[in-house]
């Protein structure tokens, strides 16, 4: 009646030894380590950099626990934060010689200490936020000015082609403030403008200026408005994403907060120069004509003065290149870059996509400037850097390739400039704090110790009014902890502090089923039922009120997950992983305990769960009463 099949236990054998293993990484807290990335965007760091690292800290008699590549980072572990901070500067100087002009960026940061057995088995610790293991914390602030400004100028610019696509000769088309005016030399030119106009740019609004020439002038209509400066924010953020995943930060944290401004959380890394430094590191492209005048030319090739509405720029190999300085297509427009070989040539290649406002201007430039060249620049920290200027070789469109004297590693690099992105509008940094470790060390003891201490107090409860079930309900609760830990260890989750207040939440929940099952089995009892019947019945019969109990609040954990946001979505994360868990351990495996430790008694005439009062001992005592009465 009371026996689990062998495959049951094995089941139990598998998820403790995996709770364990999954479960150890938390206790071998973390290291201090220097970390470097990429200060620019066209610097690769590979096992040349581990070298010269490597290198420099042998110099300065500096020896690491560990030194590794680990994805687009070095990573240098230390025992000690003294030996962390020696080796930063030891590293700054042999990476950095010119500091005004840095070409990695050199960051303390912390590391696991798991060992290397767990870490081949890809058990990694939680992560910590925030709160927790201390970081950065940054408020930014989007220039919504600058972000209309800037769409602005590329629609001036399309009106500008379609009114030449539609032969409609106007007087000019400028962009004045918050709004583009569109001259003509008579009314009927100025209707024909307004036709073309309204049929190709649905987000504006025009209105006939009065007084002098005719104009027209559009500005934004309040929905297009609003659209424009949430596209700005949504961009900015994906741009951040993709150069702060770059450089390995553990779950950063890039959010939006109202309507212009974005909260970036960076936890582990305590250098705020360098997380400034992080945030700074956003690329914009552009694609220029190369100046082919004489002038141009005797710039490039003399270092000559440059020409007036031109500007110089040195190419990777470091020579350089005079570019005009109009505008012809930004890394707005570019929706794909990928990497690959030419056909007939055999040479590493890069096969650029963009939309297909891009696609006509590019068809139309390239048609008026084959064999000459264009220039891609690459402006990071506002310094330009023409990354290739290939020569036109044919009429382009939506897709085209850029070719030419650049190795498969080259070739990858650029594809990867070309597909990060830029910013939508400038951000400036208002409001921004730091969280030292040993504040998120203070927060961490305790949370742990009122953790520990509500499940001590639960134990010796659970011991002294329901003796040995109380000592299975407490190693299931014990199990229980170690599963939610090794999943959320699993999930690579963040814990904060709210979710460790859904653990100590979730430790009540677990023994509350068990609770149940301890007073369903005493209820059998009282009912006269042999003690394997009492085992029986009482999970059976109470595990739909676990069920019931259980849903509802995993009901509610959903809600707050699906609609809260921080600190809410912490706790319901581990609120819902923590119910699944409890059900798990308080049914499946305390039964386990019990029917192997009782289960074997063919002939069972006790259980040890406390004193089971029984009806007719309650009748004794009411007849007592009423006689002494």
């Amino acid at each position: 009646m009371n026996r689990y099949p062998f495959w049951k236990y094995i089941i139990i054998l598998i998820t403790l030894l995996v709770g364990v293993i999954y479960t150890l990484p938390n206790f071998f807290g973390e290291a201090p380590a220097v970390q470097v990335s990429a200060g620019k965007v066209t610097v690769r760091v590979d096992d040349g950099t581990l070298s010269r690292v490597e290198a420099a800290l042998k110099t300065a008699s500096l020896a690491p626990t560990r030194l590794t590549l680990e994805g687009n980072s070095v990573w240098a572990r230390f025992d000690t934060t003294d030996n962390q901070l020696k080796a930063k500067d030891a590293i700054e100087r042999a990476l950095n010689p010119d500091p005004a002009d840095p070409s990695h960026i050199v960051a303390l940061n912390l590391v696991p200490r798991s060992p290397a057995w767990l870490a081949a088995l890809n058990a990694k610790p939680m992560y910590l936020g925030l709160d927790l293991r201390g970081g950065v914390h940054f408020m930014l602030q989007v220039d919504m000015r600058a972000a209309i400004t800037k769409r602005l100028d590329t629609l001036a610019s399309d009106i500008r082609l379609t009114l030449r696509e539609k032969d409609v000769r106007h007087g000019g088309v400028s962009r004045e403030g918050n709004s583009i005016e569109i001259r003509a030399r008579d009314a009927a030119t100025l209707e024909a403008a307004r036709r073309a106009i309204t049929d190709s740019q649905p987000d504006l609004q025009l209105a006939e200026s009065s007084g002098g020439e005719p104009r027209l002038v559009a500005t934004f209509k309040p929905q297009a408005l609003q659209a424009v400066q949430n596209d700005a924010v949504k961009q900015n953020i994906t741009t951040l994403h993709n150069r702060v995943n770059e450089l390995g930060v553990a779950e950063p944290v890039i959010q939006q907060q109202g309507a212009d401004r974005v909260v970036v959380q960076l936890p582990g890394v305590q250098d705020t120069a360098k997380a400034k430094d992080i945030l700074g590191r956003t690329a914009t492209l552009e694609m220029r004509l190369v100046d082919e005048s004489t002038e141009g030319r005797a710039a490039e090739l003399s270092n000559g003065p440059v020409p007036f509405g031109s500007e110089k720029f040195l190419l990777r190999d470091g020579s350089s290149v005079i570019v005009k300085r109009q505008v012809i297509l930004t890394g707005d427009s570019l929706t794909d870059a990928q990497p690959g070989f030419d056909s007939q040539t055999q040479q590493p290649k890069v096969d650029l996509t963009v939309d297909a406002k891009g696609g006509r201007i590019m068809r139309d430039v390239s048609r008026e400037n084959l064999r000459k060249r264009m220039a891609i620049i690459l402006f990071e920290k506002g310094k330009g850097e023409a990354l290739t200027a290939p020569v036109i070789q044919a009429e382009l469109g939506t897709r085209f390739q850029i070719s030419g004297s650049m190795t498969t590693v080259e070739a990858n690099d650029l594809a990867l400039l070309l597909r990060a992105g830029s910013l939508a509008a400038p951000m400036e940094i208002i409001e921004e704090r730091t969280i030292g470790p040993s504040l998120g060390a203070d927060n961490i003891s305790k949370g742990f110790h009122s953790v520990m201490w509500g499940f001590a107090a639960i134990v010796v409860f659970m011991i002294v009014y329901y003796h040995l079930f109380g000592v299975f309900s407490s190693i299931a609760l014990t199990f229980n902890l170690l599963l939610l830990v090794a999943i959320l260890s699993m999930l690579q989750a963040t814990l904060t502090l709210p979710g460790i207040a859904a653990v100590a939440l979730t430790l009540g929940m677990a023994i509350d089923a068990n609770v149940l099952i301890n007073e369903r089995i005493r209820e059998e009892l009282r009912g006269g039922a042999s003690p394997q019947a009492a085992i029986h019945s009482g999970y059976d019969r109470a595990w739909a009120t676990i069920l019931d109990s259980n849903v509802t609040s995993l009901i509610a954990g959903l809600a707050l997950l699906a609609f809260g946001s921080g600190p809410v979505r912490g706790f319901a994360v581990v609120h819902c992983i923590g119910i699944l868990t409890s059900m798990f351990s308080a049914v499946f495996f305390s039964r386990g305990l019990v029917n192997w430790w009782y289960g074997r008694q063919k002939k069972l005439k006790t259980v040890s769960i406390g004193t089971v009062w029984r009806p007719e001992h309650d009748k004794k005592l009411a007849d007592g009463s009423g006689a002494a009465g």
